[in-house]
Formats: structure tokens, C-alpha cells, sequence
């Protein structure tokens, strides 16, 4: 299950210790509809991998609205994401047994998300894990957020691990390329559907459950 030469396991937050992609699809619609966008389907796809200001910025250039600033609509969806993070049924089964047993053998563990920050303490305390946590990261402080590997190249200094060392889980093509390039080995959550596999990734893990933990090697 575990793979012996790593030294330091990243997860990213959406769609691999939460289940947030409806959380985030209902705040976008919700918020940018009020504005006037006419927030369909397709558009949406486009912004599924792009930071909270950088989703902003693509309906403001579709649909501008006036006398409210980015940053404070922005800030707006992100209210909403943590009210529904609260309310609404979004854990996945067993993550928090998998980070438990992972730091039984010592690996250090990291949080690398796309994210903005303000929504990482309502995740870990509804999972109950912020201790298990070693450090946190946002792309809201980098230059630009996944597939570029900036955020990568942060959570690895600030856990002291080679990135060559750490161990990526990621369920997006996105947050794939991004740990890649910065030298890490990446493993695809697929949440048990194996058509969301991606054949960047060197491992799957299809499931969290405790007696049945699939770590794949897949090249």
C-alpha cells in the first residue's frame, strides 16, 4: 500500500479528502447569476480547474457587471462554498484513516490545493485532520495555480522534502501535470470509477477503505 522510497505524501483538497466539484459548481452559479452571468454547462467545464480569482475573472470577461469589485464577488463565492461545505453531505469515506495510517509511518503530509486559503480550515475541521496536517498550501499565493508546479515546488520546501521524494494524490488532469513537472511521483484518485483515471499518473488508488486500500502501479 504504501511505497517505501517516498518520504512525504501532498494531497490536493477538491475531489480527494472532500467532495466539493457540486459545492463549487452551485456557489459559482448561484453568485455570478446574481451578477447577470448566464452561467451554463459549458463555461463552466472551462473554469472546473482554475483558482476561485482566476473563475471570477473569466465571467467578469463574459458577463461584466458593475459596482462591485472582483476580489469582493470573489470573496463572495468563496462565503458561500464554506457555508455549504458545513451544511452539505461532502466527506469522503475513510480519507481520514488513510492520512491517520500514512502518519503511523511516519511520512510527512502536506495539503496543496487551487483553492483559496480561507476555505482550508473549514475542510480539515470538518474531516477532523488539521493535526495530521504538516503544512497547508494555497495557489491563491502563487504567481499562477495548477498545472503550473509553483505550488508543488512550495508545500515540498515547506515540509523539507525533495520533491523527488513526495508522493502526490490528485484526481485532476490539472493537479497531475503540475505535481509532475515538478519531479513528483503522482498517484490518480478515481473514487472507484476507473474511466476518470489518467495515464499521466504513475499509481491508482481507486478507494480509501480501510481494509481495502488499491494502490495500482500503472506504468
Amino acid at each position: 500500500m504504501f511505497i517505501k522510497d517516498k518520504k512525504a505524501v501532498i494531497f490536493d483538497m477538491d475531489g480527494v479528502i472532500i467532495d466539493t466539484e457540486l459545492i463549487w459548481k452551485q456557489a459559482e452559479k448561484e453568485v455570478f447569476s446574481s451578477l447577470g452571468a448566464k452561467v451554463i454547462e459549458e463555461y463552466s467545464k472551462e473554469t472546473q480547474s482554475m483558482t476561485t480569482s482566476e473563475v471570477t475573472q473569466f465571467w467578469y470577461k463574459k458577463f461584466s457587471w458593475s459596482n462591485i469589485g472582483l476580489r469582493e464577488v470573489e470573496q463572495m463565492v468563496v462565503s458561500r462554498v464554506v457555508e455549504l461545505i458545513e451544511s452539505e453531505e461532502c466527506l469522503i469515506d475513510r480519507v481520514k484513516i488513510f492520512i491517520e495510517r500514512l502518519k503511523s509511518k511516519n511520512y510527512k503530509i502536506g495539503l496543496a490545493t487551487n483553492s483559496p486559503f480561507a476555505i482550508t480550515p473549514q475542510v480539515l475541521k470538518r474531516l477532523d485532520v488539521a493535526h495530521l496536517f504538516d503544512t497547508v498550501s494555497s495557489a491563491e499565493f502563487e504567481e499562477r495555480g495548477k498545472p503550473d508546479p509553483a505550488i508543488y515546488y512550495t508545500t515540498a520546501k515547506k515540509l523539507g522534502v525533495d520533491p523527488k521524494d513526495c508522493l502526490v494524490i490528485e484526481d485532476s488532469y490539472s493537479g497531475m501535470l503540475a505535481a509532475k513537472k515538478a519531479g513528483m511521483t503522482v498517484a490518480s484518485f478515481t473514487k472507484g470509477n476507473k474511466k476518470s483515471h489518467f495515464d499521466i499518473a504513475d499509481y491508482r488508488i481507486d478507494s480509501f477503505e480501510y481494509d481495502r486500500i488499491v494502490l495500482v502501479k500503472v506504468n
